[in-house]
């Protein structure tokens, strides 16, 4: 249980640095509380995205990705983001990612704060 809230308030982390530094990605509300709610749900959307339709893509796309070096990984973890932003979007949940560049740079910024604070924690809080 502590593992689980840990990612979670990782994935909100990363989140909201995305959001910060990629104008494409939007994340709103009137206060900051209703902001960190909002970040806190979008980030348990993104984990559950991942935790469950990520690695069957991964799975589908292995022959792409061992003939991208892994590089195909950056496109795949941007599709979870967009459709992060869809199920956000349905839910009526105030996020949303502008198109698949801005999913792509706001990826690369999630996967780089996932392992710096992958490095900062214990072994067993392992962020993804």
């Amino acid at each position: 249980m502590k593992n689980l809230i840990i990612r979670l308030l990782a994935n909100a982390v990363a989140l909201a640095i995305a959001s910060w530094i990629v104008s494409g990605i939007t994340l709103q509300g009137a206060t900051t509380g209703k902001r960190v709610l909002t970040l806190l749900i979008v980030a348990a959307i993104f984990g559950i995205v991942n935790a469950i339709v990520k690695p069957v893509v991964k799975v589908l796309s292995f022959p792409l990705l061992i003939l991208t070096l892994g590089l195909l990984t950056f496109v795949i973890n941007a599709v979870m983001l967009l459709l992060t932003s869809w199920i956000t979007g349905k839910l009526d949940v105030q996020f949303h990612v502008n198109g698949f560049w801005s999913a792509l740079f706001g990826a690369l910024i999630i996967s780089v704060v996932g392992m710096i604070i992958n490095a900062v924690l214990p072994e067993k809080a392992e962020i993804h």
